[in-house]
Parts: structure tokens; C-alpha cells; sequence
């Protein structure tokens, strides 16, 4: 499911809902993965769609019939890839295995409005030093750790340990990709991630000082939030 953004005041749940009622004829309790915010997107964002108060859907739609016949009711910018049906036990959230974010930034002077709303654009040069510094800055994110100090200052998640299984960056052209996977993210996590390595490339913060900032617990040490545009939930596996 692709959900590059809706409009102003329309939530994705929203539409979601108003497409599956007009499919099946009824209201439906949707689940999400994950919370997306305004202004980022999903390449996949898997849901459970249920009757309300029953566990099944009533419908004589095939599956694989489903992913079309609702995307018939969905905005041009919200698309159903797949469906099947689960167990009542499944859970999008909890059954998760990881997930996978990337933050895509666009470096260079001027801006690209065929991108607007899709990146971050950071005008500054990253040169070749500052590129490798974030390499390495986010091979030091790799591992079980307590990533307090990368989480939203207000959230008030209890557990912030989290096992963040790959952190990589690449570049082609001017997009300058983050790729990170885990187990599970804090309210924020990528977003501070992104917003520490850009200035480790920048030279405000210095690699060194990395596994000292996840060490402080301390959402100041960490670099700024980069905003949401640049954000995709990229892959999510059960």
C-alpha cells in the first residue's frame, strides 16, 4: 500500500474506512503497522480490516479481487497492492518482525519542485568527508541499544530500548538516501536519526560523540528532527 500523503485534515484511517464501507456495505475496523504522521509516506503499510464486533469480513469478493475493487474507492493517492486472509490472532502491529524506514534528502543548491513534499532538502554541500563521517556515525546506531536520546521529547513510552538490525547511507546524484531497520522505532527515532547525521556531516556533531549521545539518554544531545516530508515507511516483515 502506497500512502505518499493525503489532504490537509484527511487522515489515511479516514479514507480507508470510507472505501471499505462502500466495498463491503458496512463499517469495518481497520488496524494499522504503525502510526504514519502527517507528511509521511508508506511504499507498504499493512492493515487488518475486520467487521466491527466480529473477526471476519462478509463478502462474496474474491481475495484476490479485493486490492482492486477497493482501490475503486480510495483517492489517487492511496493504492491496495495485496490482500489475504489471517488468523484472528494475527496483529499488524505486534506480529511484526521489523520494519524499515529510508529518509530521502536532496542535497544540492536549488530545490526540485517534482520532489516537493517528497525530501528535505538541504542546500548546503555534503561534501565527500561529511558523506563518510554519516556512514560511519550510522553504523554506530547498529544494536540493542536504549535510543532515548533519539526519541520526541514529549513521548511517554516507558521502554526505549529498541534493536536496530542495519543503518546505512548512499548516495546518487543528489539524493542522499538513510536506510534503517528494527525491531521497532520511537516516536521520532528516525527523523532525530536523520536530523544527528546531517549534522555529523556538517561537522556540528562529531562521530566520536555518538555512542556518548545514546549513552546520555538525553534528547538534547541529539541532533534536530528533520521534518516529515523525507520520511518512508519503507518495508514491513512478519
Amino acid at each position: 500500500m502506497r500512502i505518499p500523503g493525503t489532504a490537509k485534515g484527511v487522515s489515511v484511517q479516514q479514507r480507508l474506512n470510507e472505501a471499505a464501507k462502500q466495498l463491503f456495505g458496512y463499517d469495518c475496523d481497520i488496524v494499522g503497522c504503525s502510526r504514519t504522521d502527517s507528511g509521511v509516506h508508506a511504499n507498504e503499510f499493512c492493515v487488518t480490516v475486520s467487521k466491527k464486533k466480529e473477526s471476519f469480513i462478509e463478502t462474496s469478493i474474491p481475495i484476490s479481487r479485493i486490492p482492486q475493487a477497493m482501490s475503486h474507492w480510495l483517492p489517487s493517492d492511496i493504492a491496495v497492492f495485496a490482500a489475504e486472509e489471517v488468523d484472528d490472532s494475527f496483529h499488524p502491529r505486534y506480529d511484526v518482525k521489523y520494519k524499515e524506514y529510508e529518509y530521502k534528502i536532496l542535497n544540492r543548491q536549488v530545490r526540485d519542485p517534482f520532489l516537493e513534499g517528497r525530501v528535505w532538502h538541504c542546500p548546503k554541500q555534503i561534501d565527500e568527508e561529511g558523506f563518510e563521517n554519516m556512514k560511519r556515525a550510522a553504523a554506530m546506531l547498529v544494536g540493542r541499544k536504549d535510543f532515548s536520546s533519539f526519541m520526541a521529547a514529549d513521548s511517554t513510552v516507558k521502554d526505549t530500548v529498541r534493536e536496530v538490525f542495519s543503518a546505512e547511507i548512499e548516495r546518487e546524484g543528489d539524493l542522499v538516501t538513510f536506510r534503517v531497520s528494527a525491531d521497532g522505532f520511537l516516536y521520532n527515532m528516525v527523523r532525530i536519526f536523520t536530523g544527528t547525521l546531517v549534522e555529523v556531516a556538517y561537522g556540528k556533531i562529531a562521530v566520536e560523540d555518538i555512542p556518548h549521545i545514546i549513552e546520555a539518554h538525553d534528547r538534547r544531545r541529539a541532533g534536530c528532527t528533520a521534518p516529515p516530508e523525507g520520511l518512508y515507511l519503507n518495508r514491513v516483515v512478519y
